[in-house]
């Protein structure tokens, strides 16, 4: 008997069990669903983690001064190694695979004025290209550029926070504030940086200016950091190589003492951060192929009972002459066409309810932001759809593969004499 034949057969058998067909499908159709919504939901918490992460800086890598642990060229170890400014352009023009770099120096606790209102700002001082390694975006206003860095124009970026502490909802862009008495006018406003890892402090809390600027707060030669992103991540353990290797030449230390100058690349961070997005999409995919499985129970009883209500029916077909084949893959067919149902209308059901729901709270009110953009975004992708009609097919054939050969092992007299 041919294909077609079989299906014809098995979509009469559920058209007349239909109420039974109905109720294993709705099962299976929300087994699908959960699957996809839960999953849909782990990977827009991954998304909002990772862009949380990175909002520190795309491949950002932070070198700072450090201590000697080996001998060099008759100098003595534990000598302290402190960055210097007139370096930080010499490592960014010898260094090909440094893309963008720029000193940072920090000041804590620098008085803010404006209009009698008064605060403890943090001041960076950087090159422009800081804003490039950093992700920094402005929402009003500009960034610091090369002439403001040149002539050491008295200009300001004031982070999100900052700016709503100060300012409030006026417009803070050409408005002038005192830095410990000094003037400086304001030039831009940060976007609301919603991110999860920082060093010394977050960049909405601080104040971005010029690097030679800083010069009237203090002394500019020796920068905190060297801020600076490779040319290309595969580059990357290369570039830390030959950055270490100039300073060694300019201060005099071996290339191989990693500890004379500390450099830190965020990158090793991520693996943290791809942990724990594992761990709660392993978690919420056990959960949802448990409901999946309990739909594949409720199948296999489904079908079992079936065989049962249809035993003189079996009987009569193979007495017929039908071959066992030809139950065996009846009962089968039934079973893959409930699946097929369940699954579509559990994949439509998943994707009306993310579309519904659409987004939920996370990284926005610890940080105070109502823009939605730290909310994690529930999106159906391809890869749940494909993974849960995976583990359905499965789930339904393993399930369904007892009765169904049950069924065609019958034997055909004792079969036409069941009651």
């Amino acid at each position: 008997m041919s294909w077609r034949f079989i299906l014809g057969e098995s979509l009469a058998a559920l058209r007349f069990y239909r109420h039974r067909t109905l109720f294993t499908t709705l099962s299976l159709a929300w087994g699908v669903a959960c699957f996809v919504i839960l999953m849909s939901y782990g990977d827009g918490f991954e998304r909002a983690l990772v862009k949380g992460f990175q909002a520190v800086g795309q491949d950002l890598v932070i070198t700072f001064g450090g201590q000697t642990s080996l001998q060099a060229g008759g100098m003595r170890t534990g000598r302290r190694i402190r960055l210097e400014y007139a370096h930080a352009a010499i490592v960014k023009e010898t260094v090909p695979l440094v893309e963008f770099l720029s000193p940072e120096i920090m000041r804590h606790g620098l008085k803010l004025q404006y209009r009698g209102r008064e605060k403890e700002a943090t001041v960076r001082a950087v090159w422009p290209e800081y804003g490039i390694v950093r992700n920094i975006k402005i929402t009003d206003g500009r960034w610091i550029n090369e002439e403001d860095r040149l002539r050491r124009h008295r200009v300001a970026v004031i982070g999100y926070e900052v700016a709503r502490e100060v300012f409030g909802e006026a417009p803070a862009v050409n408005e002038e504030i005192t830095l410990n008495g000094l003037r400086f006018t304001v030039i831009g406003v940060m976007d609301n940086k919603l991110q999860i890892s920082n060093y010394n402090r977050r960049d909405n809390q601080c104040i971005f200016i010029p690097y030679e600027t800083f010069a009237v707060f203090g002394d500019i030669r020796y920068p905190w950091f060297y801020v600076w992103r490779p040319a290309t991540p595969d580059s990357r353990e290369r570039a830390i190589q030959m950055v270490r290797a100039r300073l060694a030449e300019l201060h005099r230390f071996s290339p191989q003492d990693e500890k004379a100058v500390e450099i830190l690349a965020f990158s090793k961070f991520m693996n943290i951060i791809t942990g724990m997005s594992l761990a709660v999409k392993l978690l919420l995919g056990f959960i949802g192929a448990l409901t999946l499985a309990i739909g594949g129970v409720g199948l296999a009883n489904i079908m079992l009972a079936s065989v049962l209500e249809r035993t003189r029916e079996i009987g009569t077909v193979q007495a017929l002459g039908a071959p066992r084949s030809v139950i065996l893959r009846q009962f089968l067919c039934e079973a893959a066409l409930v699946v097929l149902a369940g699954g579509a209308l559990g994949v439509a059901f998943g994707y009306g309810v993310t579309a519904l729901i659409g987004s939920m709270p996370f990284l926005g009110p610890a940080f105070k932001d109502t823009t939605g953009a730290g909310d994690i975004q529930l999106a159906v992708g391809l890869k749940p759809v494909l993974v849960s009609m995976g583990v359905l097919f499965f789930v339904g054939l393993v399930s369904s593969l007892a009765p169904a050969l049950r069924a065609a092992r019958l034997d055909p007299i004792q079969a036409l004499h069941y009651e």
